[in-house]
């Protein structure tokens, strides 16, 4: 089993994930999505697997949420993934990825992931 951890290590529940995954044997493909943000496309893919709106991986907590002035409208899942590829800090973090049975989960808690190498 391959995942893709999009992992930021300055978070202890994106770093917990990570530990979470590596002591269970699965090999993970790390991305730092700070410093490589997923495409529009791969943001509406994942929310697809999550089977979410597009807007439940937005940290409305975050600076940049709060202070965005150029936020798309709301319904706009195109804009809005476009927006968030360029805004990464806002993105719920960590998102964990099994593309081969096109699964995601976000690993808030950390323990989440487990879901992915249970079935």
């Amino acid at each position: 089993m391959s995942l893709i951890i999009y992992h930021n290590p300055r978070c202890s529940k994106s770093r917990r994930t990570l530990e979470i995954l590596e002591n269970a044997g699965i090999d993970v493909q790390i991305v730092e999505y700070l410093k490589h943000p997923p495409s529009p496309e791969r943001l509406l893919e994942i929310a697809g697997m999550l089977d979410i709106p597009l807007t439940e991986l937005l940290r409305r907590g975050e600076a940049v949420f709060k202070q965005a002035a150029d936020l798309p409208e709301p319904g706009d899942d195109g804009a809005l993934a476009q927006w968030l590829s360029g805004n990464p800090s806002v993105l719920q973090r960590p998102i964990v990825v099994d593309d081969t049975h096109k699964r995601a989960v976000v690993g808030r808690p950390p323990e989440n992931v487990e879901e992915l190498f249970r079935a």
